[in-house]
């Protein structure tokens, strides 16, 4: 690889991580006024050669564009309205769990989070005290991303190119088992349940990411895959 391709790549991980971050922050909790502020300043891409995300990132830059000082009120409404719901049936909401979506019954706390959690502490992660929500959160499972993107980059960078491409798998392999298995069903429900163009973005753009991300690792990890050994 040359310095230049490395350069690149190293960049290509350091905008995946910067995203799974982002993401992970707009599905945690409600949007306050420095995370508005900082959206508003952002420049969001155009023309990234997916549909769903230059979608996303035109329904997202379009609502705030338009929105009025009301904007935070109507977004803490909106994410109500979007992840909790007014009902206790499973269907009143794009309710933000792995579990409510592969469970027969669509209940929270099932299989999904006892396998993340597994998954999670195999790599000496665990929730903190102040999170209250279950493990199979959308916001967790993509913070572990992000995390897994952190210790690549980290491995990469110190010259360790088996264990960046570990990490990577391990990365697809979440992606696959995990957060594909699902969350397509809850981007196709965030475009029922919110009002504002900003939610139904949100899950266009999350959607669109995370399927290309997965193009990303199966593409490098082809490349690679006689150096690649499962831990």
């Amino acid at each position: 690889m040359s310095h230049d391709q490395e350069i690149d790549f190293a960049d290509v991980l350091r905008g995946r991580r910067a995203t799974y971050q982002f993401l992970s922050r707009l599905f945690r909790v409600e949007v306050d006024q420095e995370l508005h502020d900082t959206l508003v300043s952002m420049r969001f891409p155009t023309n990234t050669g997916n549909a769903l995300v230059d979608e996303g990132y035109r329904m997202i830059c379009g609502y705030l564009s338009q929105a009025d000082g009301t904007v935070l009120t109507e977004l803490a409404v909106d994410y109500v309205r979007a992840f909790i719901g007014s009902g206790n049936d499973g269907f009143s909401a794009a309710y933000p769990y792995e579990s409510v979506y592969t469970s027969p019954k669509r209940l929270m706390m099932q299989d999904a989070r006892d396998e993340v959690l597994v998954l999670y502490r195999a790599f000496g992660l665990d929730k903190q005290e102040s999170w209250k929500e279950g493990e199979d959160h959308i916001a967790l499972e993509l913070e572990f991303e992000q995390i897994l993107c952190e210790r690549a980059i980290a491995a990469y960078e110190a010259g360790d190119e088996d264990e960046c491409l570990k990490l990577l798998l391990s990365q697809r392999n979440f992606l696959e088992d995990h957060l594909l298995a699902w969350y397509p069903m809850m981007a196709a429900d965030l475009q029922k349940f919110p009002q504002t163009d900003f939610y139904k973005g949100l899950g266009k753009l999350t959607d669109g990411f995370l399927r290309n991300d997965r193009e990303f690792l199966d593409a490098v990890l082809s490349e690679n895959e006689a150096e690649v050994e499962v831990a």
